[in-house]
């Protein structure tokens, strides 16, 4: 069986989700503004420096970023199990046609973990 190491959640977000996921726990994160016209290379330098540190498991960015880093992803998928981390986009605020977001996260446990988890 495979050892199982306990690895750290890092974020990738603006102001509002760095605030709300510190107050969850996360302990790593990089702040970017969404009107940043840097931001595409920014949020790109982030995850490459993330997925190259062993310690992180998990990265967590917007949704609307992964236009920025989908490559990435992409070659991070086609490693399969050998991928340094699991990069997880999450909705990013209030956009049109998400108004039920418990349900979208609900949803998307399920699919991810197959069971829904209650909070």
């Amino acid at each position: 069986m495979k050892e199982l190491k306990q690895a750290d959640i890092a974020l990738i977000g603006n102001r509002n989700q760095t605030a709300h996921l510190r107050l969850a726990g996360i302990r790593r994160w990089r702040v970017f503004e969404d009107d940043d016209p840097g931001l595409g290379d920014k949020a790109r330098k982030a995850l490459l420096e993330y997925l190259a540190d062993p310690s992180v498991g998990v990265v967590i960015l917007p949704e609307i970023w992964m236009v920025h880093v989908r490559d990435i992803v992409k070659s991070q998928i086609q490693k399969g199990p050998r991928a340094a981390a699991i990069v997880i986009g999450i909705p990013s605020g209030y956009e049109p046609g998400r108004a039920h977001v418990k349900e979208y996260y609900r949803h998307y446990t399920r699919k991810l973990i197959g069971f829904n988890i209650e909070i």
